[in-house]
């Protein structure tokens, strides 16, 4: 009697099985459709993704290649697609090789491709804020003291590895202007500074007792 009725609801739990998938067919193919898109679109992207990469590398060392006998015009248009694409390797040394070559006579577009880097592309925290520190360095001994500020101040208010970077420019800024008090505030923020560069605490340490003394 027991082995008769176990038999019983097995074949009535096989039933509701049988009867559950046939009514959820349509649910579990689409399911399984849409799984199937998304691991195509997934392995899709990627692929497309390493094929930009390489077409971008491509572009940017074919320009340093050509730099020394090229168009220079036609190398400088390159560059500034490879930093427009806002890649986070090739971006900045595109605008790295255009200003060390002096290729980008204009201030201002100078720093609209900077801004494309710092405000538009996926970069690493310090990796931005290096770049924020090039920025002000491009701009030390061009620009007015507001600014250079202005440009600095993410750093100043920071506790990137950069900031003490960005506060000995800015001591150095004014103490080419001659305005010893403020450069000697900011040499001496630089000294309060844990994770100050120990170079840059030396350099601002002797500034402070060789120049800034009274």
């Amino acid at each position: 009697m027991d082995e008769e009725i176990t038999i019983i609801d097995s074949k009535t739990r096989n039933e509701k099985i049988k009867s559950f998938l046939i009514e959820n067919k349509k649910a579990f193919i689409s399911g399984l459709v849409i799984l199937l898109i998304i691991v195509f679109s997934f392995y899709s992207y990627q692929s497309y993704k390493e094929g930009h990469k390489k077409r971008l590398s491509d572009k940017y060392n074919s320009s340093i290649i050509e730099y020394k006998t090229g168009d220079k015009s036609k190398i400088v248009l390159s560059m500034k697609e490879v930093i427009k694409d806002k890649d986070s390797t090739y971006s900045p040394l595109a605008l790295y090789f255009l200003i060390d070559n002096n290729l980008i006579e204009s201030l201002n577009e100078v720093n609209d491709l900077f801004d494309i880097l710092i405000d538009k592309t996926h970069l690493q925290n310090e990796i931005k804020n290096l770049i924020i520190y090039k920025k002000g360095l491009f701009n030390a001994d061009i620009t007015g003291e507001n600014e250079l500020l202005n440009i600095l101040r993410p750093l100043i208010n920071s506790k990137s590895v950069w900031k003490s970077h960005a506060l000995y420019l800015l001591g150095e800024y004014f103490y080419s202007k001659n305005e010893k008090q403020k450069a000697k505030e900011f040499f001496n923020q630089i000294l309060t500074i844990d994770n100050a560069n120990p170079n840059i605490v030396k350099e601002a340490q002797k500034r402070l007792n060789r120049d800034l003394s009274e």
